[in-house]
């Protein structure tokens, strides 16, 4: 706990954090329950995309933990989870595996990598998710297509021997450090990117350790908080994991977690940023500071089994391995 300091200001729309968090959790544990549903009454939740209250159970996190797993040294978790982070999006990762086999660094073909993207973008395939944007790195590689300047930027990690750098690191704040120093990622990737490797057996530092508020979630702080007080955005992310078991017991709410573990900073940060966007929907006069008005996503059900896998080290006695269905089979190009 901060002390000594002028506390935040609770504003009229503090108490929809902890309403949607606990809401969003409670669609979660019942459609384990029930995967056809009805999951929930709140028509915002079943029309609109959310991400899950714990970041490690969406899809794409999960088969990033799934595809670490399956990793045998240091430089192939490194290599395969960045591959798959900077276009986040499951099909193409699949894409590549069904056209070249195993994705390994010691066989990591610019060239050739580049040739298949550029291929299946002109097939009319989307290669990057859209959950967030992706700043192309032309500036500093000379690349017409933005994937060619992303696959550069990887070839100079795997040069940089970076899985041996990020080992030696002593706190997640130094894996964010030398993440953010490679061009067009940024503060908001560079954290990112520091979370989905700490998921690997790279390091082991608690989600605790630090945080960096994202644009979403600043955004959503906004609409919680009238007055920041003498507290940052961070510190403000902070309060709430402190906060979270008292709150949610003086609302009369179940506190959410993932088999005994609380939020963690992560997890508070994803949520101000799903917050600001079910507001968006709720409370349409609160308009958000990048003057979003709206929710871009609507949500559709994956028909993908609800299975999950988290660290080890974590020691979450629920965890089970993913049973990924095998995608059908096609040509390469598909």
């Amino acid at each position: 706990m901060l002390i000594g300091r002028k506390k935040p200001q609770k504003s009229k729309l503090y108490e929809h954090y902890w309403y949607f968090a606990a809401k969003r959790q409670d669609v979660f544990l019942k459609r384990l329950e029930k995967p056809t549903g009805p999951w929930t009454s709140d028509p915002v939740l079943n029309s609109y995309r959310f991400t899950n209250v714990f970041r490690a159970l969406d899809r794409v996190t999960q088969y990033l933990i799934g595809i670490q797993a399956e990793q045998q040294d240091s430089r192939n978790v490194l290599f395969n989870t960045l591959l798959f982070k900077l276009f986040n999006k499951i099909e193409t990762y699949r894409y590549l595996e069904r056209a070249l086999g195993p994705l390994r660094a010691e066989e990591f073909d610019l060239a050739r990598y580049d040739e298949l993207l550029t291929y299946r973008m002109a097939a009319g395939h989307t290669i990057y998710s859209g959950a967030y944007i992706m700043p192309s790195a032309g500036r500093v590689y000379g690349h017409k297509l933005k994937h060619t300047n992303h696959l550069a930027l990887l070839a100079q990690m795997l040069a940089d021997r970076l899985e041996e750098r990020v080992q030696a690191c002593q706190t997640l704040k130094e894996v964010y450090d030398l993440l953010i120093a490679y061009p067009s990622l940024g503060k908001f990737l560079a954290f990112q990117y520091a979370i989905d490797l700490n998921y690997s057996s790279l390091t082991d530092f608690s989600e605790m350790d630090f945080v960096v508020a994202g644009p979403g979630a600043i955004n959503g702080i906004h609409k919680c908080f009238s007055s920041l007080g003498d507290y940052s955005y961070e510190e403000v992310i902070r309060l709430m994991t402190e906060e979270q078991e008292a709150e949610c017991a003086r609302l009369g709410l179940t506190a959410p977690s993932l088999y005994g573990r609380p939020l963690q900073l992560i997890d508070c940060q994803n949520l101000f940023c799903e917050v600001d966007k079910y507001l968006r929907v709720t409370h349409p006069e609160t308009v958000s500071a990048g003057g979003q008005k709206r929710i871009k996503q609507r949500f559709t059900a994956s028909t993908e089994p609800l299975t999950y896998l988290f660290p080890p080290k974590w020691g979450l006695t629920q965890s089970t391995s993913i049973e990924w269905p095998q995608p059908a089979i096609a040509d390469i190009f598909s």
